[in-house]
């Protein structure tokens, strides 16, 4: 079997589920091709499974005339059975090639159906997801595939190399410094809960403002700034608990990521964590941009060992029996068999 992938995303949640299915469909035997930016970090996590052209694939550029013109060339000499395309961006490059079925895998909600004028079939993260693609007008084909992680537990980061002692109760969270994520909304959080620390991962235009939050708040001896890490398992792994504050997430591959690592986590009843999070037995989870609500849920999670220990057993479960790599796999497998 051979799929032609267009990515143009950069650093997040959806290109480290790119990288997992590359290497899932790898594992099966896929033969796979892709079109990805220069100098992604994560370039090295595919380059050995994938053959690799990058483009900036920009509005004023060489390749944004010709880059089109080159994929349809090469699907029509390499036939693949399919052609996906991930985000907004890489459907605008999907090519009108009839020969296999073109599937746009979205990573967020669309603001329009314009992007994927040749595609067959969106993908889409959640049913939530789904309806929104619909009210936009899709007529065409819409499937609900989740994502999955690398469920292999690593050994924690030592406390110390980040300044931050043994013992403390230690949250963490990540993800792009943007507002939507509500970061600052947990340090408002935690700046209630005067004992417990903090270690933010990631980088973005917020940045500076979160770093003034937690100044202003009197917080800057117990938060740490953990820059961009691209493997966050250790940091995690080394923590207490973990929030999800989003007052907008689709999916949050992050979910995935903290239930391998086998942490407890606290959420927002955002679109995708109410959708994977079972409230009380795999997460718990509070109100968008309630502060008060996310403190008394992480101080309610510190303070009760056997809470918990249930989170994390039936995170577990769910883990593995709605979000495995086989599973999700398969599904992806299947559908590249099909016709558009």
């Amino acid at each position: 079997m051979k799929v032609h992938h267009y990515h143009f995303g950069k650093e997040g949640g959806l290109e480290r589920f790119f990288t997992h299915l590359a290497n899932a469909l790898a594992r099966r035997g896929v033969e796979q091709r892709a079109i990805i930016r220069p100098g992604r970090s994560w370039r090295k996590d595919i380059e050995n499974v994938v053959t690799i052209t990058e483009s900036n694939f920009r509005n004023v550029s060489l390749d944004r005339f010709l880059l089109p013109l080159k994929t349809k060339r090469l699907a029509e000499r390499e036939k693949p059975d399919a052609l996906m395309a991930w985000g907004t961006r890489g459907s605008e490059l999907l090519p009108a090639y009839p020969g296999c079925i073109k599937i746009s895998r979205l990573g967020d909600y669309p603001k329009r159906l314009s992007y994927f004028r040749n595609t067959d079939v969106i993908v889409c993260l959640t049913p939530a997801m789904a309806d929104h693609v619909r009210g936009l007008g899709w007529t065409r084909r819409i499937e609900v595939i989740a994502n999955f992680t690398n469920t292999q537990a690593v050994a924690s980061i030592a406390r110390s190399a980040v300044n931050t002692p043994e013992g403390v109760p230690l949250v963490m969270a990540m993800g792009r410094f943007v507002k939507r994520k509500g970061f600052h909304t947990l340090i408002a959080a935690l700046a209630t809960l005067p004992d417990v620390w903090l270690w933010l991962a990631g980088e973005g235009e917020e940045g500076e403002a979160l770093q003034a939050l937690v100044r202003e708040c009197g917080m800057t001896e117990r938060v740490r700034f953990l820059g961009w890490q691209t493997d966050t398992r250790p940091y995690v792994a080394a923590a207490d608990v973990f929030a999800m504050p989003s007052s907008h997430e689709p999916l949050g591959n992050v979910i995935f990521e903290v239930w391998a690592q086998k942490r407890p986590i606290v959420a927002t009843r955002a679109e995708g964590p109410s959708w994977c999070i079972r409230d009380r037995e795999s997460g718990l989870l509070v109100d968008i941009d309630d502060a008060a609500g996310l403190a008394r849920a992480i101080s309610q999670v510190l303070g009760d060992k056997e809470l918990a220990a249930n989170l994390v057993q039936g995170a577990s479960r769910t883990l593995a029996q709605r979000f495995s790599e086989e599973a999700i796999t398969d599904t992806y497998l299947e559908l590249f068999k099909q016709k558009p």
